[in-house]
């Protein structure tokens, strides 16, 4: 007799649980796949773990799980009609009140309870069913979700907080009477984007934004003369004084002013009669993120070819999430990923091998994006633009206890390049033969040759250059000094550069950001064991060292002319022929330590310094162009170790005593620097002290990377300044040893961490600059494609990707994709793909250079 579909459901009531408020509840998305409620076959939420299945994934979980009851959550797309009106939003939020609203079209959903494997369907609601069901359904409709709770969390920006100078500002009482129109700028023409200064009552134009438009940086350029600390935006201010805009330059942000009435009627402003004019500050960012025109901010408007298809879908933006959009794009064209993720592994097999809860899995949600952006199964044609595949999942995992990542402001595409490196890394330790990141892996080796004639090697891994643009190397200096000359009588004229006039960057060279790879620089402190001694060393790329030279000397002797002034880190400013007396003495001498590369990467990724910190710590963007040939060829910076007739530096002093390890003291520099910008003084010689004084850039990265460490507040003893390898348990030495890494790292790893394996994992990856300066075999001189876990090859590379910025800084602006597909180069900005039509190579903040095999 066959059961009824009750019986069945009744005999299964065993493996249904009702969730509590702690669970995680996927109602929106598959775990495994971009599926969701309006996807063909709709969603299937496992009515005992409560993760969400697609139809032709709710089969595996049932396999592996043996969980037969699942909710069917199906939503059908109604008829729209054409009369709808547009809802403007005015929070920065979404799925609230005031919030944003996409225009999606409306949604009719049908619910139904099935159960596995012969997807028995019963209608919910229905009274027949049982009390425990229909508590479990229930309870999984009215919850958020754990997707739409991270996405509202994250989405929702924060209450503005009262200004610490608001309630004690100091104003100015110098007859100015603010009328209730017309207004202008005091210092140029502009009648929009005006702020009211609310100490003086001066009014000047915002700030200029990247694309051009905004104001001309007057009211900034004020608080810099006077520091009167707010200024509220006039055309924002209304009877409801809490949609005013109101902005603190030394707190750098909007801000709530509970005195604001008092102020303006300070000079005469009677608010409860204006009517609102002007955008606040959150409202362009909204109007920014709702009316994105890509055509205009890349390519310079040109007719885009839209594309579809494998390889060609779109990440949508979760919320200032296109650093995120352009690495992944990126990374998903390279050989390494492609195979790890895609053509070598199956969703299947991932989903099998995954743990309980696979949306917290990292190789899991990989697979699952490497699948949803190059199967095509998301990319097919809409009526303006494809939709893209919303990486939530994924993001959730990568940014798991990273507080900036995990957030939804803007971040450097370096830094998550390189965070992505290293969780990735870490996700395939157990088989590291699987690791793709290895493909952009390469070893620095660097030569130190101290004044006595005797040298030493050390290495270190890498997956990036990282650059110094070298501004004097500019091509076009012609152009712009006629440039800077036209706009320096502009200024004296009081006249602003005009939109139609050409603006003229520097153009400088790749070869030329290359050649400064590693430039003279010198090495205070060294200690020579030859000469028993602390001496000058000067750190080089000995070929850099060389082309200069040349270079210098073919200016000496008229071969060069308008040679411009070389600068050496630590040296006084030196016309050509001081540089070329310089080199030379520094080659003769021996002084010179030199780096290359002992093996050339699968893809080369170059790293273009253009954000540079000004006098105060002020952080600038170059805007600059780089020249970035298609080819380009690095074989003559492979270093060959250890040369016939070089001698090595000692272990042990010239009296033949082991030396006894030194006490590093914080460099009082370094310390002066951090301090000066705020932070406790510990904690900077801390950061000194653990980045080897190696630069206030170096340490201050330290710093902000440990100021939750529960140590941090912890005096600084001589035992935490000497590394003393200390006897532990071989076992979890060797453990370390197989993951990959160093033994001596592995040592001083466990140490740290009390022997604790995990931990002293954690400890490793929290502490890159150990694994850096760890001495490798100073004797090596064939360490080239043999060395595990580090790929080698030609020099030779041609260009296939690059991400560029559009900003002033790294925290803000727009990060887009550029990728060499299929014979031509493709745009990826956010959820739209398109063919490119005029790339910005010489624009790129990140290259991406794939080897090219002999």
């Amino acid at each position: 007799m066959i059961p009824s579909s009750m019986e069945l459901l009744r005999s299964h009531l065993s493996k249904v649980r009702i969730p509590e408020p702690t669970n995680r509840i996927s109602k929106q998305e598959c775990c495994i796949s971009f599926d969701t409620p309006r996807s063909e076959g709709g969603l299937y939420v496992d009515l005992s773990s409560f993760l969400a299945f697609g139809k032709e994934y709710v089969g595996w979980n049932y396999e592996k799980t043996g969980n037969p009851v699942f909710l069917h959550i199906q939503q059908r797309r109604k008829p729209v009609t054409e009369d709808r009106p547009v809802k403007k939003p005015t929070l920065l939020a979404i799925g609230v009140e005031g919030g944003f609203d996409d225009r999606e079209p409306e949604y009719e959903e049908t619910l139904d309870i099935v159960i596995l494997p012969e997807h028995v369907t019963i209608p919910f609601p229905s009274v027949e069913l049982p009390e425990k069901v229909r508590i479990a359904v229930d309870a999984i409709l009215i919850s958020e979700g754990a997707e739409r709770k991270e996405q509202l969390a994250s989405w929702t920006a924060e209450k503005k907080k009262v200004s610490a100078y608001a309630m004690n500002l100091q104003q100015i009482n110098n007859g100015i009477v603010v009328p209730p129109s017309g207004w202008k700028c005091s210092k140029c023409d502009k009648t929009d984007n005006l702020w009211l200064n609310l100490t003086d009552g001066m009014i000047l134009c915002g700030r200029r934004n990247w694309d051009g438009s905004g104001g001309n940086n007057h009211a900034i350029e004020h608080y810099k003369e006077t520091n009167y600390p707010l200024a509220a935006k006039l055309g924002t201010i209304t009877a409801d004084l809490e949609g005013a805009d109101v902005f603190s330059y030394p707190e750098d942000d909007s801000v709530e002013d509970p005195l604001l009435a008092q102020h303006l009627a300070f000079f005469g402003i009677d608010f409860s009669s204006l009517q609102k004019t002007e955008m606040t500050t959150a409202e362009r960012e909204l109007d920014q993120n709702t009316n994105f025109d890509w055509n205009r901010i890349q390519e310079s408007g040109q007719e885009v070819e839209l594309l579809f298809g494998p390889g060609y879908t779109g990440l949508v933006n979760l919320g200032n999430s296109c650093y995120m959009a352009s690495v992944m794009q990126v990374v998903f064209s390279t050989h390494s990923f492609i195979s790890r993720y895609y053509e070598k592994q199956s969703l299947k097999m991932t989903f099998e091998m995954a743990p309980a809860d696979p949306t917290l899995d990292l190789n899991t949600q990989l697979t699952k994006l490497a699948y949803g952006l190059l199967s095509g199964k998301y990319s097919l044609p809409a009526q303006e633009k494809q939709e893209g595949i919303p990486p939530r999942m994924f993001k959730t995992v990568i940014a798991a206890n990273h507080p900036e990542f995990s957030s939804m402001r803007q971040q450097d595409a370096l830094e998550f390049f390189q965070h992505l490196l290293d969780q990735v890394e870490r996700a395939n330790a157990a088989k590291p033969e699987l690791d793709p990141t290895r493909s952009f892996k390469f070893i620095i080796e660097e030569r130190l040759q101290c004044p006595s004639g005797k040298v030493a090697y050390n290495k270190r891994t890498d997956n990036i250059i990282s650059l110094i643009i070298p501004l004097h190397e500019a091509t076009n200096k012609e152009q712009l000094e006629a440039f800077h000359k036209m706009k320096a009588e502009r200024n004296l004229e009081g006249k602003e550069i005009r939109a139609s006039d050409e603006i003229i960057r520097p153009r400088v060279p790749l070869e030329a950001c290359l050649a400064s790879f590693s430039a003279p620089e010198e090495v205070h402190g060294f200690y020579s064991t030859a000469l028993n001694a602390k001496t000058t060393a000067i750190k080089a790329v000995f070929w850099s060292s060389l082309m200069l030279l040349l270079h210098c000397i073919g200016a000496c002797v008229g071969l060069i002319t308008n040679f411009p002034i070389i600068t050496f880190s630590g040296a006084p400013e030196k016309n050509c022929q001081g540089a070329v007396i310089h080199l030379i003495s520094v080659i003769l001498q021996g002084d010179v330590k030199t780096a290359g590369l002992t093996t050339f990467p699968d893809y080369l990724v170059l790293h273009m310094r253009k954000f540079v910190m000004e006098e105060g710590w002020v952080p600038k963007k170059l805007d600059v162009y780089i020249d970035v040939p298609d080819i380009i060829d690095i074989t003559h910076i492979r270093s060959k170790g250890l040369q016939p007739g070089e001698e090595l530096l000692p272990d042990t002093d010239s009296s033949g005593e082991k030396m006894e390890p030194t006490h590093l003291a914080a460099n009082e520099d370094i310390v002066s620097i951090l301090s000066g910008m705020g932070f406790n003084c510990l904690h900077c010689q801390k950061a000194a002290i653990n980045t080897s004084n190696s630069g206030v850039e170096e340490a201050m990265n330290w710093l902000l990377s440990h100021m939750n460490d529960p140590d941090i507040d912890d005096p600084i003893s001589n035992d935490s300044q000497i590394v003393e390898l200390m006897s532990i348990d071989e076992a979890s030495v060797e453990t370390l040893i197989s993951f990959g890494f160093q033994e001596e790292v592995a040592r001083k790893a466990l140490k740290a961490s009390g022997g604790n394996i995990e931990k002293a994992t954690d400890w490793i990856f929290n502490h890159p600059e150990v694994s850096s300066a760890v001495h490798m075999n100073a004797t090596s001189s064939s360490m080239q494609a043999g060395d595990p876990g580090v790929p080698d090859g030609s020099g030779r590379y041609k260009l296939m990707a690059l991400v560029s910025h559009i900003g002033t800084s790294t925290q803000c602006g727009h990060y887009v994709a550029h990728v060499y597909k299929d014979g031509r180069w493709v745009i990826f900005n956010d959820s739209k793909v398109g063919a490119s039509v005029d790339p910005p190579k010489d624009m790129g903040y990140l290259y991406f250079f794939e080897r090219i095999d002999s």
